[in-house]
């Protein structure tokens, strides 16, 4: 039998309520809408199904791919020859602890999270609420915008090791740095993060939310499909600017295309694959390294590549 099969198999058996997916099109799971069929993905509810799915898959010798809401991902356009273990739709628990933390499960997207914070009279989390991504993406990439990142108010993560045992990660253990946690070899599975914030007032809190969402919409393509920030800000530079500089806005290959909104974002104009957008991602990373001495770094991830 097949390994994958076997680890179906083996899956249902121990957790019947377990919704797995063969041959899924990660085109559906991925803010790019690219990207070919994932061999086999278990979409777990709980962490008990997470658990069964981490467990299941060790005792076969599988190493898992655990992803959110795909919002920071690109995929093979030949798919992913592998299990994922998708925690964004599940995992999403919420709720206060003491009179300023939040614990918060890996599924829940961050927009949902930010007003969670504002209803209870929190702040801390107003640059998060345009973030389109959620708890376990962003606590795993140290994701940040306009001043805030996960570093900030993240005390604690509640992560699943590979061999199904639960740890808390605490502190200056977490290891944040830009875009970098000691979660980034993706190896455990993030199950919830602890947040500690400040009280703050509600309505304070929401024309905060409301300024940085305008800045968004004005600045970035979020009428297209795209993965957010294509290049990490190289030390001393804006990735943008220098895209910009390069005169790459508005650059195509295929259907893939440098945004004529804001330089530091590939987005897909239509039909456009993985290979399209690594091929246009190289012509930008070839020409600013030889117009202006930068490399720039990928901070999309890329699975199946």
């Amino acid at each position: 039998m097949d390994i994958y099969m076997k680890l179906k198999e083996d899956l249902l058996h121990r957790c019947p309520s377990l919704e797995v997916r063969e041959e899924e099109p990660m085109s559906r799971h991925t803010s790019f809408r690219i990207g070919g069929p994932a061999r086999l993905m278990a979409l777990p509810k709980s962490e008990e199904e997470a658990i069964a799915a981490v467990e299941c898959a060790a005792r076969l010798g599988i190493q898992p791919f655990f992803m959110g809401n795909g919002s920071n991902l690109l995929v093979a356009d030949q798919g992913y020859e592998g299990f994922i273990v998708k925690a964004a739709g599940g995992l999403d628990a919420l709720e206060r602890v003491g009179e300023t933390g939040i614990r918060a499960g890996s599924g829940v997207l961050l927009s949902r999270l930010a007003v969670f914070a504002r209803e209870n009279g929190l702040t801390g989390l107003e640059f998060a609420h345009g973030i389109p991504g959620t708890v376990g993406g962003a606590v795993t990439m140290n994701a940040g915008a306009y001043g805030g990142e996960m570093k900030d108010v993240v005390v604690s993560t509640r992560v699943l090791n590979a061999d199904g045992t639960v740890e808390e990660v605490r502190g200056e253990a977490q290891d944040f740095s830009y875009r970098h946690s000691a979660f980034s070899d993706e190896k455990r599975l993030i199950l919830s993060a602890e947040y500690a914030l400040k009280l703050g007032d509600p309505a304070a809190i929401q024309a905060q939310m409301d300024e940085l969402a305008q800045r968004r919409r004005f600045k970035q393509p979020l009428d297209v499909p795209s993965a957010g920030s294509t290049f990490k800000r190289p030390e001393g530079y804006y990735a943008a600017a220098l895209i910009d500089e390069c005169g790459l806005k508005g650059k195509k290959v295929g259907g893939a295309q440098v945004s004529i909104r804001h330089a530091g974002f590939v987005v897909n104009q239509g039909g456009a694959t993985c290979a399209d957008v690594l091929a246009l991602v190289e012509l930008v990373r070839e020409t600013v390294l030889r117009e202006a001495g930068v490399a720039l770094e990928l901070e999309v991830r890329t699975l199946g590549v």
